[in-house]
């Protein structure tokens, strides 16, 4: 998108929020100049209904102003303070009950949901309140329940390597062992060690990368060279299900965090082998077009359904949820993140057997 729609896109929202913004000023304008009005007309109904009682005092046969000012004050002030005891209710109701949906959301009761009647709903700004308000509750519930999930899949997974490390030691300490089993289970004890230093190298990531604001450490480098960097670091895996890695790229260089952006290739492809099928296609793609240059990472396998791609960049979402493939639904969040950090943009699209992750990264930070 240009910049200049960018600008009247912005400029547009603005002018639609400050709309909705001034009805719900005029909605209690209205409500307040309707108690003054009907304090005011009580009041000369009361003043009106004294004097006919002949109440008033006359002096040369005339009403003293002055006693009946007085009067009116006073009344105006009893009739006011009462009127606004009886009404102010009405515009604090709504009031009550968001601070009462806030506290059960605080306590973290995330199924509660804010609704008014349809008088207040037909008024734009409540009616925007009401739809942050549920977005922001639904939000909160799915990253409750992802977390939940993932604590649980985490704990299991974590358990799962643990539990094979105590069972290959033990059997190490056996006297009759062949040389052939002993190599076995050392191998197989270092997978596992890998794999749990995988686990928490990624949790750390995460974490450093959600606490970082802003992009540091900005360098000038070889970005397909990076690329390569990281293919090779995965070699093992990809000829292990012997796939067939195409590269189809040029030299590009680039201005970003050379460490963070190493993360996100390392990633995309470990994610593309993963779900490859064995002897199956990973392809890699790079071209420049104004000012960005597009890294593409397609790999051929089972189809990612339209309702899972959004989802995909969540943290702790799994979109394998049979658990065929292992994974931790970590490594795409840090992706994302990294992703927002660099000013760029990550796109997913799923079509004829093939899963291309698409990468737009600008040239210059």
């Amino acid at each position: 998108m240009k910049k200049e729609e960018r600008r009247l896109l912005r400029a547009s929202k603005k002018g639609k929020d400050r709309k909705s913004r001034k009805s719900l000023t005029l909605f209690f304008s209205v409500f307040v100049f309707i108690i003054l009005l009907a304090a005011v007309m009580l009041t000369a109904l009361a003043i009106w209904a004294l004097g006919k009682a002949g109440f008033f005092i006359r002096l040369d046969g005339e009403l003293k102003i002055s006693t009946i000012m007085l009067f009116a004050f006073l009344i105006s002030i009893v009739l006011g303070t009462v009127a606004t005891f009886l009404f102010v209710r009405i515009p604090l109701k709504p009031i009550n009950k968001i601070i009462n949906k806030m506290n059960r959301l605080a306590a973290g009761d995330f199924k509660t949901r804010l609704e008014f009647g349809s008088t207040l709903s037909s008024i734009p700004a409540m009616n925007e309140l009401t739809t942050s308000f549920n977005t922001m509750a639904q939000e909160l519930e799915n990253t409750e329940l992802l977390r939940n999930g993932f604590i649980n899949d985490f704990s299991h997974e974590f358990k799962t390597p643990i539990v094979s490390i105590m069972g290959f030691a033990s059997l190490l300490e056996r006297e009759n062992l062949t040389e052939e089993q002993r190599q076995q289970y050392v191998r197989a004890i270092r997978e596992e060690s890998l794999r749990l230093s995988s686990m928490s190298t990624n949790i750390l990531n995460l974490n450093k990368v959600e606490r970082q604001t802003i992009l540091t450490d900005v360098t000038h480098f070889n970005l397909s060279e990076q690329i390569r960097s990281a293919v090779l670091l995965l070699e093992d895996k990809w000829t292990k299900k012997n796939i067939d890695l195409r590269l189809d790229f040029d030299e590009f260089m680039v201005e970003a965090n050379d460490e963070l952006l190493k993360q996100v290739w390392i990633n995309l492809i470990d994610n593309a082998i993963k779900f490859t099928d064995d002897g199956g296609i990973v392809e890699l793609e790079m071209s420049e077009k104004s000012g960005n240059i597009s890294v593409k990472i397609s790999n051929t396998g089972e189809e990612i359904p339209k309702e899972k791609q959004d989802k995909l960049f969540n943290k702790f979402y799994q979109g394998d949820e049979a658990r065929s493939v292992s994974g931790n639904g970590i490594g795409l969040a840090i992706v994302k993140r990294i992703i927002d950090l660099h000013h760029a943009k990550i796109t997913v699209s799923s079509e004829n057997g093939v899963n291309t992750f698409t990468v737009i990264l600008p040239i210059k930070q």
